[in-house]
């Protein structure tokens, strides 16, 4: 029996009305007008003369769609859509413009990649000697007591030939200084800001975490993984400064992923100490949600396992048709390859020795297990960052022991996020044991020309990375997300990448569509509601301004979104 994707992309092929098209990849960036009789019917609108691509397996191309109360009342053919047109819908001529469903992106940060708490932006791409000058500037922007940045390379940083702590001491000498790297996964810091952490030579490495140390044993400004989302959460209390932060970068996130055709998002950290679930239901109560959102609440390692989990049950909220869901948690089993805290079957080939040489465990297999049953049993999803193939192997045995304990839930939709190195036997367990396997590739990094990169650090295994297609071939359900603002936000990056990796590519664009939309939506459980351009299901649909199905691979990724829409209503129209 042939994959359900590679089925629809069959029918996709066999049933496409090339007339309609404006010719093979034409871009056409005209913006789109609404008939003038629109005023007042916020809900409802009627599409005609394009190229709708359903993602329904039964009727994968059409011309029309008509939405009535933010429903979808009609797919078809433009003429007998008229008949479904009441006075006062708007109408839209798409003049042969492709329809998608309305995308999904169930990995994003879309509250962090807006928040401006953070000053000094530096360039993961320049020596750190070339930023000297930016970098002493941060301490004279704004009141805080602290000064925090974000974007240097760790890698750029440890060549600079200094103690790191001695760098930020010289520049920032007064103030404490926390600077986040590029990925998130490593916070530098100066002595100041040692100092208010509590952190000396004898203080221990936190759980998921490392504190790296010159060779007199000092720490040496370098904090790994939680040792450094520690530092972060004592810089950024909660408090009425930081919830009006918090909610002007999840409003901008909010309007980044309408422009790019998002209609169903994850938020994938929720910092609920920090306030984060706070201006999410503000954005809900004051009308300003654009896409329907699941929220993953952050697992914190360091917190006490009975706190933790009643503070956990007491969040979870899954209301029918609400827009904003808390429904997630997520868990981090491991770091990540590039600074060695990836949890590795087989030892790297160089490694700090404050981590070791297999990586090292946020939480270890038996307290994730524990986690995931209890929480399960409240309706949570265990959304889990796995990146090496032992964090996979282990994420994947707690929620067999989950399974094992409460029964096989058809209803958990559990899911595996990265998976950047999985081992061969644990590919076929995500069947199996009905976990989502979700990666992202529209990063450069992902790209088999770069995985070259990591080779010093884990030999020949850099080339078995991102195993997209035999996952896909293993009978995985397979999403696609961003992980933005670490990569590129845009659907159309990931889709192109996603038929770019050799051997590991997807078989054809109906799979890294339906990857972004139907199988991301059964992620969320909302496959009866959204995820396809079906009668009956929410009115949540996208309007491109070039062809992806008529174009080159390598130019998919241009794509430009002219209008989005949630539940009938336009949340963004290009100019």
């Amino acid at each position: 029996m042939p994959h359900p994707a590679l089925a629809l992309a069959l029918l996709a092929l066999m049933h496409t009305p090339a007339a309609l098209a404006l010719g093979a990849g034409t871009t056409d960036q005209t913006p789109i007008e609404f008939d003038a009789r629109a005023a007042g019917d916020s809900r409802s609108l009627a599409l005609l003369n394009g190229r709708v691509y359903t993602v329904d397996a039964e009727q994968p191309w059409a011309e029309a769609v008509v939405v009535k109360d933010g429903r979808i009342a009609y797919v078809g053919s433009s003429r007998e859509a008229r008949a479904h047109i009441r006075r006062g819908m708007p109408v839209v001529d798409l003049k042969g413009r492709l329809v998608l469903p309305g995308l999904h992106d169930v990995h994003m940060h879309p509250l962090e990649a807006g928040l401006d708490v953070v000053s000094c932006i530096l360039d993961a791409d320049r020596p750190i000697a070339e930023q000297r000058d930016t970098i002493a500037g941060c301490a004279d922007q704004g009141e805080r007591e602290w000064v925090l940045g974000w974007g240097h390379s760790l890698r750029l940083l440890e060549a600079a030939g200094e103690s790191p702590l001695a760098i930020l001491d010289e520049l920032i000498p007064d103030r404490p200084a926390a600077f986040m790297e590029e990925t998130s996964h490593s916070v530098w810091v100066n002595s100041k800001a040692l100092e208010l952490a509590g952190i000396d030579a004898a203080t221990p490495h936190p759980q998921g975490g490392a504190i790296l140390k010159d060779r007199r044993g000092m720490p040496n400004g370098i904090l790994l993984d939680a040792a450094g989302d520690a530092v972060f959460d004592l810089a950024l209390p909660a408090g009425r400064e930081l919830a009006e932060h918090n909610y002007a970068g999840l409003l901008h996130g909010l309007k980044a992923a309408a422009e790019n055709g998002i209609t169903s998002l994850v938020d994938a950290r929720v910092y609920w100490r920090r306030g984060y679930l706070a201006a999410w239901q503000r954005a809900e109560r004051e009308g300003k949600l654009s896409a329907r959102a699941s929220l993953s609440l952050w697992a914190y390692p360091g917190m006490d396992d009975e706190e933790q989990l009643g503070a956990l049950k007491a969040m979870y909220r899954d209301e029918p048709g609400s827009l904003l869901r808390v429904n997630q948690v997520k868990f981090y089993a491991d770091g990540v390859l590039h600074n060695t805290t990836a949890a590795l079957h087989q030892p790297y080939r160089d490694y700090y020795p404050e981590v070791g040489p297999y990586g090292l465990n946020y939480f270890t297999e038996e307290r994730l297990a524990r986690y995931i049953t209890e929480l399960e049993k409240t309706g949570f999803d265990a959304h889990v960052h796995a990146i090496g193939d032992r964090g996979v192997h282990e994420a994947l045995n707690a929620i067999e022991t989950a399974r094992e304990a409460n029964g096989m839930n058809p209803g958990a939709r559990h899911r595996l996020t990265h998976l950047e190195l999985v081992d061969q036997r644990d590919r076929p367990r995500f069947k199996a044991l009905g976990v989502i396997a979700d990666m992202q590739v529209a990063g450069d990094f992902a790209l088999p020309q770069n995985h070259g990169e990591m080779e010093p650090l884990i030999g020949e295994r850099a080339y078995e990375m991102l195993p997209l297609r035999s996952l896909w071939e293993a009978g995985a359900r397979l999403t696609l997300s961003s992980d933005w603002d670490v990569s590129a936000l845009s659907p159309f990056v990931g889709m192109q990448h996603a038929l770019q990796l050799g051997e590991e590519s997807l078989p054809d664009l109906a799979s890294a569509v339906q990857a972004y939309t139907l199988d991301a939506a059964h992620a969320l459980h909302q496959e009866n509601q959204t995820g396809s351009l079906e009668v009956g299901k929410a009115g949540d649909l996208v309007v491109l301004d070039q062809d992806i199905f008529r174009l080159p691979v390598s130019r998919i990724g241009k794509t430009k979104v002219l209008m989005t829409v949630l539940g009938g209503k336009p949340v963004y129209r290009g100019r």
